[in-house]
């Protein structure tokens, strides 16, 4: 039988992946099951993305290949929401590169930037993304942990030395998932500095950018001076626009970087189904009269999430953006142990905080991606299980 290549078992585990099946069992057991394991919320698309992808399904012209160029609309729309949002002027041709999600975007861009004896500053927590794409360039994961101590901020100038010698590329998210730390500006004109001084690529995954409370509104690196000449920054409709299974992303950057990706893709897919990115171009150009509306429905459901699990014995800050709610078990109380107990005695799926990495040991993560109803109710339940492990609740 042929062997796979040792990348294939040098692959971190990818904790969402279990949970259909384990759900479907639940399921099939009559369990009633509240699932905040994945950032995937139970709301609607907007309107306009929904009649968008139905007329184009009638478009013969769309339902061909794509290639690259991809649907021209969508990337003037990508174009404009950025100046728009950001004040930032990319070019539609040069500048942008239409995705299959985020996801695929920066996992491929490590093909792109990395190779064997390069080294890729990981964050821990973070998306599993960015080490499996790592490991797939054939590079060495840094992981860097996220900690309290730092504000869950990645610092670079606490590298060793001969590792950032050896770093070509960094990946950020922020506004962060799972912690959902914010990163203040001035640390990312520091690190976009670093990056420049010792030429790493800063890759910043954005995907959160419009999910934002109280005021806040996360910036763009490229905002930053100096950014356009390290820095390649990834957008989703996913998380913003509750189309997570439309796999609709996209990256800019200058030519040189935006172009050696776009290169990348032309050998490992022929583009997006047009009709999808009409579909996105759709869903962008109908931000104001969409995203506040749905920011305040996720605002909502986390003042319900914060209060509800507050109230079940657990300490909870209040985030200013993303979906998620990063908690702290007390000592002792081992997050799978915990996330293993919750889905089996109560039904209440959750991501514990060791399926991210050592670092993240002690912590599980919540989204709150369901109504304030079913939120309470999932604290209830995680109190119970908190309660039997001898925790004071």
């Amino acid at each position: 039988m042929p062997t796979p290549t040792s990348r294939i078992a040098d692959l971190p585990p990818y904790a969402l992946a279990a949970i259909p099946a384990r759900k479907r069992a639940l399921l099939a057991r009559g369990v009633d099951v509240i699932d905040l394991g994945a950032g995937d919320a139970d709301l609607a698309p907007p309107e306009a993305a929904v009649e968008a992808l139905i007329r184009s399904a009638r478009e013969p012209a769309l339902q061909r290949y794509g290639f690259g160029l991809g649907y021209m609309p969508y990337r003037e729309a990508i174009s404009n929401f950025m100046d728009r949002r950001f004040g930032l002027t990319f070019d539609p041709l040069r500048e942008v590169v239409p995705l299959i999600g985020s996801k695929e975007g920066i996992a491929h861009v490590a093909l792109a930037y990395l190779g064997a004896g390069d080294i890729a500053v990981v964050p821990e927590p973070g998306y599993v993304v960015y080490a499996g794409g790592t490991v797939l360039a054939g590079a060495e994961s840094f992981r860097y942990p996220l900690l309290p101590r730092t504000n869950f901020l990645v610092e670079l100038d606490e590298l060793p030395a001969d590792v950032l010698a050896r770093t070509r590329l960094v990946y950020l998210n922020y506004p962060n998932n799972p912690t959902a730390a914010i990163a203040p500006r001035d640390y990312l004109k520091r690190t976009v500095d670093i990056c420049r001084a010792n030429d790493i690529l800063l890759v910043f995954d954005n995907a959160y950018s419009e999910l934002a409370f109280d005021g806040y509104t996360p910036p763009s690196i490229f905002e930053l001076d100096g950014a356009d000449e390290v820095a390649i920054e990834f957008h989703s409709l996913s998380k913003t626009y509750n189309m997570t299974g439309w796999r609709c992303g996209w990256a800019v950057a200058r030519p040189s970087i935006a172009g050696t990706l776009a290169r990348v893709k032309t050998f490992v897919d022929t583009g997006h189904y047009m009709g999808i990115q009409a579909a996105g171009a759709a869903a962008l150009d109908a931000w104001a009269d969409f995203v506040p509306s749905n920011v305040a429905v996720f605002r909502e459901r986390r003042d319900a999430a914060v209060t509800a699990f507050r109230a079940a014995g657990f300490t909870v800050d209040v985030p200013q953006a993303t979906m998620y709610l990063w908690i702290p078990l007390p000592d002792g109380i081992s997050s799978n142990a915990f996330a293993e107990k919750l889905l089996e005695e109560e039904g209440l799926v959750v991501l514990p905080g060791a399926s991210f990495g050592e670092a993240a040991e002690g912590f599980f993560r919540i989204s709150f991606i369901v109504g304030p109803d079913r939120l309470a109710e999932a604290a209830v339940r995680a109190g119970r299980v908190l309660a039997s492990f001898g925790a004071v609740v």
